[in-house]
């Protein structure tokens, strides 16, 4: 495999390519690299970036140039893949490493001439303020960023690309079952490793590593791989189709987590703080979305007695074998509905329930002066705090005051593209829903 690194400064790399696991790559000849420097392409005195066209100040490097060193690396080399870096580009991660690799240890191993272009790699690393859009658009077979920040130029993220490119062609590593496991290759983080000494700053490695029980590791390097997994990075296991097992496991590491509707202490017509009318509706749809993400308990909140007897109709008949009979699925998500007359109340089931106060998270369309504002990507800070989860949710025109003032914390409100912000409880709840637990794939 060939890599044409096309940059500005050469130089950067002569260490990082002539070190560790690279260099013994290159004298096995499972790669070589071509490093073409721009300025070696001028006429002498010619400057290799203009400025930018229009409004706004900034150097760009001539597209002519690019042009020139492309054609110059694809005569001697054949037909090349040509990487882009820009913060623009798609972010890079495993998945993609994976991908990039399968492509070329597939074009490596075809006989086909007119498609073994992968043979060839050609980094394309900017500098200043880029390169001519008009090139990438032309040239550009991908455009890769290694995260949403600005560096000086592209030859930082080319060396992060390669370092995790190459470490994926056979025989670059030596040991492939030490790459197989590993963070980000599957759904799950890497488990914790330990080495000796047993005791490093009055920390001690945990029993079960030195225990010799093989099958009592495996299964303990699991569970910790899980727990690491839900509590750092669940945006990478909710985006990396877990199997049905993995997410049983993974379950058992994220705090348990309530929902309660309010039909009392909300808003409603004229700003004033009153109750609300129970609907069947709502119970429903809702008691569904709470049984679809796990949700252990929905309280249906009402101090008034009639809105209580309608509540006990509702639930005395989906909780009867004939509501059970007329639809199993109903019945499922309706069996985990408590009325309650109060928060008061609610927070106490819960907690004589877990043996731990829940975490109190309110919900609104309107923003509020909370001094705890949380987003849909905190579960890392709220999971952390070991302690169960309530989320309270208001009817007519939202909580009132001293409730959200109340809260451990408040969630951001749901915004859509417009400014209409009048969405049913029950549809809030199932967004809410599925942007904190809800699973979110990512085909490869």
């Amino acid at each position: 495999m060939i890599i044409s690194i096309i940059t500005v400064f050469p130089e950067l790399y002569e260490q990082f390519l002539n070190t560790s696991l690279i260099k013994r790559a290159q004298e096995k000849r499972i790669i070589s690299f071509n490093l073409v420097k721009l300025s070696d392409l001028c006429q002498p005195k010619e400057r290799i970036d203009e400025p930018v066209c229009g409004p706004g100040t900034g150097m760009i490097i001539k597209p002519n140039l690019i042009d020139k060193a492309i054609e110059a690396c694809e005569k001697q080399y054949g037909p090349g893949y040509k990487i882009f870096f820009s913060p623009q580009g798609e972010k890079l991660s495993q998945k993609l490493l994976q991908k990039k690799a399968q492509l070329f240890l597939k074009e490596q191993s075809s006989h086909d001439s007119q498609t073994n272009s992968q043979d060839h790699l050609v980094l394309v690393c900017s500098r200043y303020e880029g390169i001519d859009e008009r090139v990438t658009t032309f040239y550009a077979d991908e455009t890769i960023s290694i995260g949403d920040y600005i560096l000086m130029g592209g030859d930082l993220p080319a060396q992060v690309f390669l370092e995790g490119f190459l470490r994926l062609i056979p025989d670059v590593v030596g040991k492939e079952a030490s790459i197989e496991d590993e963070s980000f290759s599957g759904p799950l983080l890497d488990y914790p490793e330990y080495g000796l000494p047993k005791v490093w700053n009055n920390l001690e490695i945990p029993e079960i590593v030195l225990s010799g029980n093989h099958a009592a590791i495996d299964q303990w390097r699991r569970d910790q791989a899980c727990k690491k997994t839900v509590l750092e990075r669940f945006d990478w296991f909710r985006s990396s189709e877990p199997s049905q097992e993995i997410i049983q496991n993974c379950a058992k590491s994220i705090p348990p987590h309530y929902v309660a509707i309010m039909h009392t202490d909300i808003v409603i017509k004229g700003d004033r703080v009153g109750h609300s009318s129970v609907t069947s509706l709502d119970l429903h749809d809702t008691a569904r979305s709470c049984a679809t993400y796990g949700i252990k308990n929905m309280f249906m909140v009402s101090p008034l007695k009639d809105q209580q007897s309608i509540m006990r109709d509702l639930l005395d008949f989906w909780m009867s074998d004939e509501g059970k009979s007329y639809n199993l699925s109903r019945h499922t998500a309706v069996s985990h509905v408590v009325p309650t007359d109060s928060l008061a109340q609610t927070i106490e089931f819960i907690e004589k329930r877990e043996g731990k106060k829940p975490l109190v998270i309110t919900t609104s369309a309107k923003q509020h002066d909370h001094p705890k504002v949380i987003d849909y990507f905190s579960q890392k800070t709220v999971w952390k705090q070991g302690r169960p989860v309530l989320f309270i949710f208001g009817t007519g025109q939202g909580l009132a005051d001293h409730i959200i003032d109340k809260s451990d914390l408040l969630l951001v409100p749901i915004k859509g593209l417009t400014g209409y912000k009048h969405l049913s409880v029950r549809s809030a709840i199932a967004i809410i829903l599925d942007r904190w637990l809800g699973l979110n794939p990512k085909k490869k």
